[in-house]
């Protein structure tokens, strides 16, 4: 099962401590190493951005390598050459779907109503879906060969289906998470979804997310003895929100979302929530479980 990390944060971040302990997951401390992807919404104006002001759209900077991310020369220009950001998608892969290429590396990007959106996704789905959606006269079609791809142009091919321009936030937040639940019937569905504005989490399984503000303290990583005081390089005004598959540090209590649940951040601050009824939250193990039983590689 490929693994997720997603930031959504009120102000320009770095998220080089965060990428650090999870591009070792590629290859290193686990066996993720069929490449990696990282996108970077950029704000227009960094000092707009900064106030809360949202003036113009994200720009979006995009870097993919299909070598274990642990040993990749693209990811050390990532930890040496920090990009601030305001929200941020990276994937690191183990390929169930689709052949080792570039092509089908995540997150995927698209056009949306002048918009772009990156998705990153892990799992996976029932063969038998993923034949029955091909459409040649649909606006948005794979490039690749992955399962995650169909399932990201089915996903915008129903939005546009469904409105004739971009709805407005709760209604959108509706209709993705009824697409999201819907996909996610068709085998193990885990997602990162963000058009530079907000980010979108949906939780099939396994995905986790920690909000760091005043008082911030230190953190160290589950998978490098490295450790960094967030009091010494933050202001008291930052608010970032940290989304993963599994924790990335030791020592900070981390929020698991339900089995089912989706969400939505937006400066740093959960904006939209839908869980069921009746919440369930897997341990790892049960998550890992799930995945060897559908298929995906773990």
């Amino acid at each position: 099962m490929c693994q997720l990390l997603g930031m959504n944060c009120n102000t320009p971040t770095d998220i080089g401590f965060s990428f650090a302990g999870f591009r070792r997951r590629g290859g290193l401390t686990d066996h993720h190493a069929d490449g990696f992807g990282i996108a970077f919404f950029e704000p227009s104006s960094v000092e707009g951005a900064a106030a809360g002001s949202h003036m113009g759209k994200a720009g979006l900077r995009l870097f993919y390598d299909d070598k274990p991310s642990h040993c990749s020369p693209i990811a050390d220009l990532i930890n040496h050459y920090p990009i601030k950001a305001m929200n941020v998608i990276a994937h690191i892969r183990k390929a169930t779907q689709g052949k080792l290429c570039l092509a089908n590396t995540h997150p995927f990007v698209r056009e949306v109503w002048g918009e772009q959106w990156a998705f990153a996704h892990n799992g996976q789905l029932q063969s038998e879906f993923i034949a029955r959606l091909p459409n040649v006269s649909a606006q948005y079609q794979p490039v690749g060969s992955t399962d995650s791809e169909q399932a990201f142009c089915y996903l915008l091919n129903r939005l546009k289906q469904t409105f004739d321009a971009l709805p407005d936030d709760a209604t959108l937040f509706a209709f993705l998470t009824q697409i999201c639940r819907e996909l996610a019937g068709q085998g193990l569905f885990n997602c990162l979804l963000s058009n530079g504005r907000w980010q979108l989490a949906y939780a099939g399984s396994l995905l986790f997310y920690l909000t760091r503000q005043a008082p911030f303290g230190q953190a160290t990583l589950a998978d490098d003895d490295l450790s960094i005081d967030f009091s010494e390089v933050t202001t008291d005004n930052d608010k970032v929100t940290v989304l993963v598959t599994i924790p990335l540090t030791s020592n900070e209590t981390w929020q698991q979302l339900a089995v089912d649940e989706c969400v939505v951040f937006e400066q740093g601050s959960k904006v939209f929530a839908d869980r069921p009824d009746a919440p369930r939250y897997l341990s790892i193990d049960e998550g890992i479980a799930i995945a060897r039983r559908v298929g995906a590689s773990v």
